[in-house]
């Protein structure tokens, strides 16, 4: 049925350029019509079916935030499959409200300071990406030395669950010691010392010392600016002698850094570039700058989000 207003001899039909018109049959109308609503329908089915997501997960934190709960109880309680179950909960984890653990998940707790909560929410969205990726080159059963920042800490919490049992993490990271005291039976080894609040993380001469026994196959390491010129650097002395350390205690070397901080040079040195192996950013970074940390012998994984 066509509406009223329109006739049922030939009508006019825009072409897409300002005043230009073309003929519109009746038919060619019932036609657009349908075409209309059935985008209309698919447009109203996907925003009702995001809310049901939102609200299904929403109702996922409140139940982990009163106990932690299994895969199968999930599924039971909400009516759908337990691989749909892990899918809602892979997303999750990747949002950074649970942590994944062996057949279930537990609610995730950020009893952190101010300034490193700050640093947590900003750019997470791109963090997240970044630290993914290098998850992915974390290889099993290796000895992975753990840095002090908020990246770092994302890609530990990213650690695919059956890779997890196989890894020692050590670290003087707080937040990496809270996430990793929640996985099944873990192997971690905290480096203590001074707590620095600012950075959430434990430093000084005791934390140097226990290093210096240590050796690792691998250390994820992040910055407050990284260049070609300058190397990895960051603002505070004591921090950046803890990543001296773990880069010198490293067979191999990750640094996790947003775009923001490439091509940015701050206070304090940690390691020249030539100590660094392999660079994850993401793909707003200067072109420019990664040209020149590549010539430097470095490789540079540019992370995509799809």
């Amino acid at each position: 049925m066509l509406p009223s207003w329109v006739p049922e001899s030939p009508s006019l039909r825009h072409t897409g350029r300002i005043g230009r018109f073309l003929p519109v049959s009746a038919e060619e109308w019932r036609t657009i019509s349908v075409s209309s609503s059935q985008t209309r329908r698919h447009s109203n089915g996907a925003t009702q079916s995001r809310s049901a997501t939102q609200e299904r997960r929403a109702e996922i934190l409140r139940v982990l935030g009163e106990r932690p709960i299994t895969t199968a109880e999930l599924a039971l309680e909400f009516g759908i499959t337990e691989t749909s179950v892990r899918r809602e909960l892979a997303a999750m984890e990747r949002d950074g409200s649970i942590t994944r653990v062996r057949g279930g998940a537990v609610r995730r707790t950020q009893p952190w300071s101010s300034p490193y909560a700050a640093a947590a929410s900003r750019n997470h969205a791109v963090k997240s990406t970044i630290a993914a990726a290098a998850a992915q080159l974390i290889p099993s059963g290796s000895v992975v030395l753990c840095y002090s920042g908020t990246t770092v800490a994302r890609t530990i919490e990213l650690v695919p669950v059956d890779k997890r049992a196989q890894l020692t993490v050590v670290t003087n990271n707080l937040a990496i010691v809270q996430d990793v005291g929640g996985w099944e039976d873990p192997h971690l080894v905290v480096i203590g010392g001074t707590y620095l609040a600012a950075y959430h993380a434990l430093v000084g001469p005791q934390a140097m010392a226990a290093l210096d026994g240590l050796h690792a196959d691998i250390a994820i390491m992040g910055c407050d600016g990284l260049s070609a010129a300058a190397g990895l650097t960051t603002p505070h002395q004591l921090v950046a002698e803890i990543g001296t350390r773990m880069i010198q205690r490293a067979r191999s070397v990750v640094v996790v850094a947003d775009s923001t901080k490439i091509g940015r040079l701050g206070f304090t040195p940690i390691a020249p570039i030539t100590a660094i192996h392999t660079v994850v950013t993401d793909h707003l970074a200067s072109v420019e700058e990664i040209q020149r940390i590549e010539k430097a012998g470095v490789q540079v994984i540019v992370a995509d989000s799809n």
